[in-house]
């Protein structure tokens, strides 16, 4: 199946992408967690990729921008949690950690609520084998039923 990443932060123009590409999978990506949330609940979409990058943290938690009500309403809809890749590759150090922490933290929440995960790379020259990817996701925390799946 054909897919297509629809990365936009105004509704009314995601709406009309995703009505556009109906026979595809979608993935859509925002950077505004409230748009996100909306996508969710009025929408009809394949996976939600959610961006780590350029987020600042709670004092006493990480804000990987998914929680439990989000994780309920993708549950409803069979709508799978996307992990990005690239953010990973691409970055170095402290905000390295940064974003493995908060992957981590989606992983624990979409195990509690059996929800789907995916791995989706961007950039082909990231592009990773299976057995890595199932590496990496065993090291952050994801059981091997969810693994298997990868």
């Amino acid at each position: 199946m054909e897919q297509i990443l629809i990365r936009e932060n105004n509704f009314d123009k995601a709406r009309k992408l995703i009505k556009e590409n109906k026979d595809k999978k979608i993935i859509f990506s925002s950077d505004d967690d409230e748009l996100n949330r909306k996508i969710l609940d009025k929408e009809d979409i394949n996976v939600l990729l959610i961006n780590q990058k350029n987020r600042k943290d709670f004092q006493k938690q990480r804000n990987s921008g998914l929680n439990q009500v989000l994780a309920k309403m993708a549950k409803k809809k069979n709508i799978a949690i996307g992990v990005n890749l690239d953010e990973i590759v691409n970055s170095e150090g402290k905000e390295k950690a940064r974003i493995l922490s908060r992957v981590s933290q989606n992983i624990r929440i979409c195990n509690k609520n059996k929800l789907k995960m995916e791995i989706i790379v961007l950039d082909k020259k990231n592009d990773r084998n299976v057995y890595d990817l199932r590496a990496l996701n065993l090291v952050l925390g994801m059981p091997t039923s969810m693994v298997k799946e990868l």
